[in-house]
């Protein structure tokens, strides 16, 4: 069995197509971050200059802790905000990557089999044994890559329901801190 050029080719497109397909993801999440970061940021900038002025204005103590006590609740209700939309971003750069990773997974499992076919039909007599205990073994590497997977989606999505119940609880309590 040969290589031929057109294989060469084939594997060296197949591999830089991957290494694109992981940096364009990276990038789209960086953009996402920096964008995230540059309006918190904005945001921050604007809240000090507000409560500077309002700092400013203030005429006794007891306006200064009325103040204090307006500008805290959304503080915090910013940074869940914020913490809620980074997780979002790497979550969905995370799902991005282990896209391109299950498709490389996939596409290398099939080149190996169909090599290894191929090879099978050229060996000598009696090596049939050692074909089949490699499929096997790759086999047995897919079904637990597949549980592996499995399990990870779980945790995810596991964890995707923490960050909304936290986030829901955490506007309850901004809310009943409002009212009192």
């Amino acid at each position: 069995m040969y290589v031929t050029p057109e294989q060469i080719q084939a594997v060296s497109k197949a591999g830089s197509e991957a290494v694109l397909a992981v940096a364009t993801a990276q990038f789209a999440a960086f953009e996402k971050l920096a964008s995230l970061n540059a309006s918190a940021v904005k945001q921050a900038f604007e809240d000090s200059v507000s409560q500077t002025r309002a700092l400013l204005g203030v005429k006794d103590l007891q306006e200064l802790a009325g103040l204090q006590n307006s500008a805290a609740t959304p503080a915090v209700e910013r940074a869940m905000a914020y913490s809620k939309s980074l997780y979002e971003v790497v979550s969905q750069a995370n799902a991005n990557l282990t896209k391109v990773a299950e498709k490389q997974a996939s596409e290398w499992n099939e080149n190996f089999t169909s090599a290894l076919d191929k090879l099978s039909k050229n060996a000598p007599a009696g090596s049939d044994v050692a074909f089949t205990a490699v499929k096997s073994a790759l086999a047995a590497a897919n079904t637990a890559y597949d549980s592996f997977s499995k399990v990870t989606r779980q945790a995810t999505e596991l964890a995707d329901a923490n960050i909304a119940a936290a986030s829901e609880t955490a506007k309850g309590l901004s809310r009943v801190k409002k009212v009192a």
